[in-house]
């Protein structure tokens, strides 16, 4: 291991070379910004999902950037016009794509170096930690890990899991200083108040919890804290504030799950600067990470008891079919974990699969029914209509399994917003 400043770090990248670095928290920042300071590039392909910075590098001449999900920066990249492309992929099809790709140069933020030389990957595990292995252990390959103290140390399950590198495996190491990017608690709107009313009437204690982030799962987290219920565990992509919030109010005991009792499991973690405190404090030992490979496999998933998975999407239409990652035909975000916890919910023993999302949207002027009564020619759906279990608007829940697709259309049509309905009919 050689410690190095950003600069010299980014300097060992070639004009034409491939460069991988995680999802989301568990980009290196320092790294990214010191590539940005270089006009060299004549071919430089970087994989990465969920950008975390406006970093100047995808703005370069011959730059290009294979992302597995889009969010703000990606799509402000693409919409400016730089080089941007989505590569449609679940989140642990991501380990296959870095695998096939063997990036020559990966690099990733973890914690410092422990006593004995770990540096913990602390908020995020993912697709990427057996390839950040594979590359540490190539003389061919360059392992850049930027070192940032103010990162928690999280634990995995070791000895298979042990969530860090060795500094052995480290070719160079960044020492970084800089705060940890935090994502404030979203107010839930009167309407997310409403879909996470009717959510929380699947829910039962002992259950076992999946959410994503935004609104709705925070109003959800919220009630579950206020509410008389508990016992509940944690099987989830992503760990937020709200499923802290839910830890420190005493209502998750992990104890019925089925699989890892006693621990709630995650593979990446986004949320609060609190958040990232009790990660590395309190919440250190009862918290988990492990790769995206096992905490999204729909038959771990579903070995979970009673696994309530609440999840979003953009839209859907009358026989239940489901687009979560497009927008009018241009790539919003991206597929992540959506199928994989709508398909393993539903072999859960009592488990149920939640989509919920408000019954309209606003463009431009226009408000416009998210309930369609079919969906153009040519849109990409996220999940099939055959996977899908319950959908939640503020109007109510429509329990689809088991229905007809006339059944279906009814079901749908009546908790679609009342200014729509008339339209929906056949």
């Amino acid at each position: 291991m050689k410690l190095a400043t950003p600069i010299e770090a980014a300097g060992l990248v070639r004009s034409r070379d491939t460069l991988a670095v995680p999802l989301g928290p568990g980009q290196p920042p320092g790294f990214l910004h010191a590539l940005g300071e270089r006009d060299d590039f004549e071919d430089l392909t970087i994989f990465a999902a969920l950008l975390v910075g406006p970093f100047q590098v995808f703005t370069k001449p011959g730059v290009r950037l294979l992302s597995g999900f889009f969010g703000p920066v990606e799509r402000g990249l693409r919409d400016a016009g730089h080089d941007v492309r989505f590569v449609p992929a679940d989140f642990r099809r991501f380990a296959e794509i870095a695998q096939r790709m063997a990036p020559r140069v990966m690099a990733t933020a973890a914690t410092p170096p422990d006593a004995d030389g770990w540096c913990s990957l602390s908020l995020h595990a993912g697709a990427t930690i057996d390839e950040l292995h594979r590359c540490g252990r190539d003389p061919g390959r360059i392992l850049v890990v930027e070192a940032n103290a103010r990162l928690p140390r999280t634990l995995g399950l070791p000895p298979e899991h042990r969530h860090a590198l060795h500094v052995d495996e480290i070719d160079l190491l960044v020492e970084a200083d800089a705060e940890v990017i935090a994502l404030p608690d979203p107010h839930p709107t009167e309407v997310e108040q409403a879909i996470a009313g009717h959510a929380i009437g699947f829910v039962r204690d002992g259950c076992t919890l999946q959410t994503g982030i935004g609104g709705v799962p925070n109003a959800v987290a919220s009630l579950l804290v206020e509410g008389a219920g508990g016992d509940y565990g944690i099987h989830t992509e992503m760990f937020t504030t709200g499923l802290m919030r839910l830890h420190q109010a005493g209502k998750i005991t992990n104890a019925r799950k089925g699989w890892n009792d006693g621990l709630s499991i995650t593979t990446f973690a986004m949320g609060s600067r609190e958040l990232y405190d009790w990660l590395g404090g309190e919440g250190r030992e009862s918290v988990r990470f492990l790769p995206a490979e096992q905490v999204n496999d729909p038959s771990l998933i579903a070995r979970n008891r009673a696994l309530i998975s609440i999840n979003g999407a953009l839209s859907v239409d009358l026989v239940g079919q489901l687009v979560a990652d497009e927008v009018g035909g241009r790539q919003h975000s991206g597929i992540g974990g959506h199928e994989d916890f709508v398909t393993g919910a539903s072999f859960s023993e009592g488990g149920r699969s939640l989509i919920c999302l408000p019954s309209t949207a606003r463009v431009g002027d226009e408000v416009i029914s998210r309930i369609v009564r079919a969906f153009a020619p040519g849109t990409c759906i996220t999940t099939p209509r055959h996977q899908v279990d319950v959908i939640i608007t503020e109007y109510g829940a429509a329990e689809l399994s088991g229905l007809t697709n006339a059944q279906r259309r009814a079901a749908l049509t009546a908790i679609a917003h009342p200014d729509f309905r008339d339209a929906l009919q056949p």
